[in-house]
């Protein structure tokens, strides 16, 4: 690796982890999107009901706004990160810089396992939605449209994707900017007939429902509905102008989507009580039941179904484009950091690096098996294995960006050459890491306690792969905990390229 001597600014460096090869084709309307679009998905349209059902309209709102905060400062530590070193690989080339080459090992092979894994759950959620319109037609063939037509547009370019995932991602704003006007105007008695006010708050065992265990309980629903904001660190890879886009990202997408979630929520537990049954339908093939659709419906609009049908397919195919793409640059990252088959860093004329993508289209192709076999209980696993993933990367993040901060301090650097510094070091990075291993190991702690060995299987399954990964590649190659006095610590300046 490139030395960095102590003292010296932010400077150019060619490094192993260098992604000169990509092209830098996206802007900083397609970050913003990238980062709002991976986060609003069917965890909000459809899983935030059953959320109130079980916690109340007060215990939802509580959990989503701790995962929210805790997702901020991890937001805040991969900024800090991806700013200074903006490379295609970046949880990775992180991990194996900031901590160790096997920790870096575990955590790429394992990011690109969740999205690889995250693209076939899509598939097989994609072909139950167009069942509502096309009942006759088998869920595979859905699945294979929607994968050939996917990586046919990954195929491009990196601006093709961002353009993609930007009119995708505005869809799904759009929706809830209008749901969130209309809700409001129906709690003022506007329209719908709405005129209970905040009964429904105070209604039964509501605001909290359920006490602490309750809160708990929904927190990994609340997670898996956040994760995809940390797909920013990947995209700052392939941005025209990281060091200026990336922090611009981190400061307003946050507050965009807490604004998103606390705000739909709080409008759906003001217009639909807790206790309605509907609230606990949260399967993606329950469209009529999503608590929009009920809103909406409620509002006056007689197609809301048909609507919000569209809108959660939209959210799906944005979160497999999403998918798709990460991952294969995730790949791609580990096969320059020599972790995976050179044939990976293989790129085409638009710098897509192909191969990779191929690779990981080849596992989405696991959603046609499991859309024959049974569409609801495989998506329910696959949805089980790549939550998990996604904390565990979380975890990775905040122990990544402790580590080069202290080693950034100790070499001697100053820290106003850092483009962004997260401004809650270290109290940011160890609570987000203290939190983010409560959810992970508290998940489903009833299928613990209840003895239920295969719920506490899918729930659990991906952290001792995870560890086993990480120690098999630990003792096969000898690795080390990289000292912080020798740690490489060097940035990437793109505009100086």
């Amino acid at each position: 690796m490139a030395s960095h001597s102590a003292g010296s600014d932010i400077e150019q460096v060619n490094t192993t982890a260098d992604d000169s090869k990509l092209q830098r084709g996206l802007a900083n309307r397609h970050l913003q999107m990238i980062a709002i679009g991976g986060a609003i998905g069917t965890g909000l349209f459809v899983a935030s009901g059953s959320s109130i059902a079980t916690a109340g309209p007060g215990g939802a709102l509580l959990a989503y706004g701790l995962i929210g905060i805790m997702v901020l400062l991890l937001m805040q530590s991969l900024g800090e990160m991806a700013a200074h070193l903006p490379i295609a690989g970046s949880f990775q080339a992180y991990a194996s810089r900031y901590v160790s080459p096997s920790f870096g090992f575990a955590m790429g092979w394992n990011y690109w396992f969740n999205w690889a894994i995250t693209l076939a759950a899509e598939l097989v959620a994609a072909g139950i939605i167009m069942a509502y319109w096309f009942p006759s037609v088998p869920g595979w063939i859905w699945a294979a449209v929607f994968l050939v037509a996917l990586t046919g547009l990954n195929a491009l370019s990196a601006r093709a994707y961002g353009e993609g995932e930007f009119w995708l991602a505005t869809i799904k704003v759009v929706t809830v900017i209008v749901f969130l006007i209309a809700g409001i105007a129906m709690i003022f008695g506007i329209f719908g007939g709405h005129t209970g006010g905040l009964k429904y708050w105070t209604e039964g065992d509501a605001p909290f429902v359920g006490g602490w265990l309750s809160v708990v309980s929904i927190f990994m629903v609340a997670g898996f509905s956040f994760q995809g904001t940390e797909m920013i660190g990947t995209a700052a890879g392939e941005a025209e102008n990281p060091r200026r886009d990336v922090p611009k990202a981190i400061k307003t997408v946050f507050w965009r989507i807490m604004l998103f979630y606390v705000g739909a929520i709080f409008i759906i537990g003001t217009l639909v009580v807790y206790t309605d049954p509907n609230l606990l339908r949260s399967d993606a093939t329950d469209i009529a039941y999503s608590p929009f659709t009920m809103v909406f419906e409620r509002a006056g609009l007689a197609f809301a179904a048909g609507l919000m049908n569209t809108v959660i397919l939209t959210a799906i195919l944005s979160a497999g484009n999403s998918g798709l793409y990460v991952s294969s640059r995730m790949l791609y990252g580990l096969a320059k950091e020599g972790q995976a088959p050179k044939i990976f860093t293989r790129v085409n004329s638009g710098g897509v690096p192909v191969p990779a993508l191929l690779m990981t289209a080849a596992v989405g192709m696991v959603g046609f098996v499991t859309a024959i076999v049974g569409q609801g209980t495989a998506y329910t696993w696959l949805i089980n294995i790549s939550g998990l993933s996604g904390f565990i990367v979380w975890v990775g993040v905040a122990l990544c960006h402790f580590r080069f901060r202290r080693a950034y301090v100790k070499q001697g650097h100053d820290l106003k050459a850092l483009p962004y510094r997260a401004p809650l070091f270290p109290v940011g990075p160890i609570l987000a890491f203290v939190m983010c291993s409560i959810v992970i190991l508290g998940q489903n702690y009833e299928a613990v306690f209840a003895g239920r060995g295969m719920e506490v299987l899918s729930a659990y399954i991906g952290l001792p792969v995870f560890i086993a990964v990480w120690l098999i590649h630990k003792a096969v190659t000898k690795s080390k905990t990289v000292p912080l006095e020798t740690m490489d610590v060097s940035g990437l300046d793109v505009q100086q390229r």
